[in-house]
């Protein structure tokens, strides 16, 4: 393998980089050796060509007749995805939704680890969720800035949403995972996402009417 080229990839390969990743990992609990393309695009339901497209936007992977590697493909698509450091991250809100996020025990096997957990309901301050003391808000940029917080998650309600996005970036946090029903605004240099749940399920809704499965 050599050095890819990695720039101007398209998002739709971006996000499927995690896919391959995840089949990949499975191949190798598997003790899998080596994959052709056809097999690997098989398994994740695209076709072999789209496969060998996707990963030559990152550079030469595997060889004709031969196939992939199974461990050096795996190792080489965490690298791209920049999965050979680590990112520590905050949640603030636990309730419900954050403190299912703060359970969930995959992310710290990706490298994402759970500094801290925050919240401003006085009854939940001080209780644990694994590792990690859920802590008061009014400590937030301080906890941030001492511990190199890099992902900041939100799952607070949407009315205070804006106001904890805004100082997380204060802080100096890079990423932002909104789970809020809110669009927010952050500077173009910090990475936003928002994962709006109810949308997903109308998504789902729309497939269902759209294949007859609700008449």
């Amino acid at each position: 393998m050599r050095e890819g080229k990695e720039e101007h990839v398209p998002m739709v390969v971006i996000r499927r980089l995690p896919k391959y990743y995840r089949y990949l990992g499975e191949l190798v609990e598997r003790k899998v050796e080596r994959i052709s393309s056809q097999t690997l695009a098989d398994m994740m339901g695209i076709s072999a060509s789209q496969l060998r497209q996707d990963l030559n936007h990152f550079g030469e992977f595997g060889q004709q007749g031969y196939g992939y590697r199974v461990e050096d493909l795996y190792q080489e698509i965490g690298r791209i995805i920049g999965l050979e450091k680590e990112y520590n991250m905050v949640i603030v809100g636990a309730g419900n939704l954050g403190q299912a996020l703060a359970n969930y025990p995959n992310f710290s096997k990706r490298g994402f680890i759970l500094r801290g957990v925050f919240d401003v309901n006085p009854k939940l301050i001080g209780l644990r969720l694994r590792d990690n003391e859920i802590i008061d808000t009014d400590r937030l940029e301080d906890f941030i800035k001492k511990n190199d917080i890099s992902i900041g998650i939100i799952t607070v309600p949407k009315e205070a949403a804006q106001e904890v996005a805004d100082r997380m970036v204060k802080a100096g946090i890079k990423a932002i995972w909104n789970f809020a029903p809110i669009d927010l605004k952050v500077p173009e240099d910090v990475i936003l996402v928002n994962e709006h749940l109810a949308d997903r399920l109308m998504v789902i809704s729309f497939r269902l009417k759209e294949l007859g499965y609700d008449e």
